[in-house]
């Protein structure tokens, strides 16, 4: 059987980009060498909860177009993201804001009394390195905020993400932190965002419905060499260099684990997303999944709870790729492999993973809506 689109990878880009292709009366053949669809959006339940198996995933976009096309899918509810910041069991709010400000300085209460601390401590900064521009992800960060916030929120959170001290790391990894001077902890600016009721599973079933998928299917052992015999055109979401047999080198990837575990308490953290940002925990965050669809009482109706501790590590072959890592060698060597990706006839790489950037889940839809026209 001839198809019109091999697509290599179920997750977002993959799942959108088969929806609008089977609405042209196009027909494809969806593969996914996980044992179920949906990449790292995808839910397991337990307990009755969605847990969110590859990581917390909020959608969130300002493009109108984007979020009337979700919802047309599936209805979205109401979460916001509003994460909190434990440093050696100090709570802080996050974004930086005036919250996370008064709760830092006892002495601070206006906003005008915040921007006076903040400016005077960026200062301090600017002046220490004697007209010369930050060298660093540290100078830079200092630069920008000031000490008390880089040391407890910034610093070594920082580190255990990337597994690299802050004066290793370059400076443009930071080149802007936002700082609120009012009282909100609404992470996103943007327009919209919200969970898929009934997770995120709802929102991949919808997208594939009605068209052929193959899971536990690996693209390089059964089609790599062959796929032009199967369909007319190939989207591939997968890592870019393993699509080219890693001919220039292997690019960088940081990778996040993850440990889950089901506690007998209706509500553990009272929070979605606790960020734990001091040395003292090797995790970088602990998720508790009930928080992302059930609000206010609606919490206690379930006894048990699901968390997750996460872990970010170096990436190693037969790990999964999470984020590019974006410094000199790594950004010219897939710009390369983006050289080479245009010459591919009748192929469209599209992803994280496949244009290793770094994307938010809108983006990711809105592209693969654009590339299918």
């Amino acid at each position: 059987m001839k198809y019109d689109y091999l697509i290599v990878g179920s997750g977002l880009f993959g799942a959108t980009f088969a929806y609008r292709a089977k609405q042209a009366g196009k027909k494809c053949l969806v593969i996914d060498k996980r044992p179920q669809l949906g990449g790292n959006v995808y839910c397991e339940d337990t307990e009755g909860i969605h847990v969110h198996k590859y990581g917390a995933h909020i959608f969130h976009t300002s493009n109108k177009e984007v979020w009337d096309f979700v919802n047309s899918l599936v209805p979205f509810n109401r979460y916001t993201n509003c994460p909190v910041a434990n440093y050696k069991s100090e709570l802080y709010n996050l974004p930086f804001n005036m919250n996370t400000f008064c709760q830092m300085w006892s002495d601070v209460r206006t906003p005008d009394e915040a921007k006076a601390r903040i400016e005077e401590q960026r200062r301090e900064a600017v002046e220490a390195l004697h007209g010369r521009e930050p060298q660093n992800l540290e100078e830079q960060a200092l630069c920008l905020v000031g000490k008390d916030i880089y040391e407890k929120l910034i610093k070594e959170y920082t580190e255990k993400q990337w597994g690299r001290d802050c004066k290793e790391l370059p400076a443009f990894i930071i080149k802007r932190l936002p700082v609120r001077f009012i009282f909100d902890n609404n992470y996103f600016n943007d327009l919209y965002q919200g969970i898929p009721i009934g997770g995120y599973n709802k929102l991949i079933e919808k997208l594939l419905e009605g068209i052929e998928t193959k899971t536990d299917c690996d693209f390089f052992a059964e089609y790599k060499d062959s796929w032009r015999e199967v369909a007319d055109k190939l989207v591939y979401t997968g890592p870019i260099d393993e699509y080219f047999g890693y001919r220039l080198g292997r690019l960088d990837w940081r990778t996040v684990s993850f440990k889950t575990r089901i506690e007998d308490t209706p509500n553990y953290q009272g929070n979605a997303v606790i960020n734990y940002t001091s040395h003292e925990k090797p995790y970088t965050r602990v998720i508790e999944h009930k928080h992302f669809e059930l609000f206010g009482e609606e919490v206690y109706k379930c006894p048990k709870t699901v968390v997750s501790e996460e872990y970010s590590t170096e990436y190693k072959p037969g790990m999964e790729p999470y984020y590019p890592v974006n410094d000199e060698r790594n950004n010219a060597l897939a710009e390369q492999y983006r050289e080479m990706a245009k010459k591919e006839k009748d192929v469209i790489f599209g992803g994280r993973l496949a244009e290793y950037k770094y994307y938010d889940m809108a983006p990711v839809i809105e592209k693969a809506i654009k590339l299918s026209l």
